[in-house]
């Protein structure tokens, strides 16, 4: 009875909500692998959107809607949407008030995170991988661009035309992602990011921190220190490179 007497619940100091698209299935493993004690973190699902923009964000801002409804039932304390392609089509402003005002509770996005990581680690000049094809790619470089980062190079597998090539992101090996993420690195870039929370980041980022000498921040990193640090979660976590060591 002494022993679980000092035993807290689940969640105790934060339980966090993820919002990600019908076909991902690392985000929410490598979550959990690198949740610190105490932190719980909490998945629904909304459906991807070929084109998000043909209804002005209607439908997708719709399914948004319903996905905070899932989490509020589960008193989440903050909640993040984790997608990398969708949160940098919706403008944010409208993304991040549609999440606050259906949960009640802040919330961030994998966009949002990412320019906040890049930020955090004095980065204005980057490298970026990905599993998308080219205009993708050419869509998150704008992005990036236009909160003032620049993209010397970028390269993609080309795997997000159809369900069929999307659910294949998740199976790429972390070995695969290591040598693709690699050979895209540009000398002058400051730090390299890997795109998509659905592609097998985690396994790769200190490896590649060790070979390129520089911080390598990828869609999921990004996005969990982000949801950490505004859900009041301070810890430092080693095997996720710099980012998360260090701030």
């Amino acid at each position: 009875m002494s022993a679980l007497s000092k035993l807290r619940p689940i969640g105790d100091r934060a339980k966090i909500g993820v919002i990600v698209p019908p076909s991902n299935t690392v985000n929410e493993a490598e979550f959990n692998r690198f949740a610190p004690a105490g932190v719980s973190f909490h998945f629904t699902r909304s459906p991807l959107h070929a084109d998000p923009a043909a209804d002005d964000f209607q439908e997708m801002l719709g399914d948004v809607k319903r996905a905070m409804g899932d989490l509020a039932a589960c008193r989440v304390d903050y909640a993040t949407y984790a997608c990398t392609a969708g949160s940098m089509a919706c403008p944010s402003d409208r993304l991040l008030s549609t999440m606050s005002e259906a949960g009640k509770i802040s919330a961030n996005s994998t966009a949002q995170a990412i320019v906040a990581a890049l930020s955090a680690l004095g980065v204005s000049k980057i490298s970026m991988a990905s599993p998308y094809t080219d205009d993708t790619n050419a869509h998150e470089s704008h992005y990036l661009e236009d909160h003032g980062i620049q993209v010397l190079a970028t390269a993609g597998l080309g795997l997000n035309t159809s369900l069929e090539n999307i659910q294949k992101i998740s199976r790429v090996p972390p070995a695969e992602v290591f040598a693709h993420a690699k050979s895209v690195d540009d000398p002058d870039a400051e730090a390299l990011l890997i795109c998509c929370t659905d592609f097998n980041t985690f396994d790769s980022i200190e490896p590649l921190e060790n070979e390129l000498g520089k911080p390598v921040v990828s869609s999921t990193s990004a996005t969990l220190w982000h949801s950490l640090r505004n859900a009041g979660i301070d810890d430092k976590i080693d095997g996720l490179g710099t980012l998360l060591r260090i701030h």
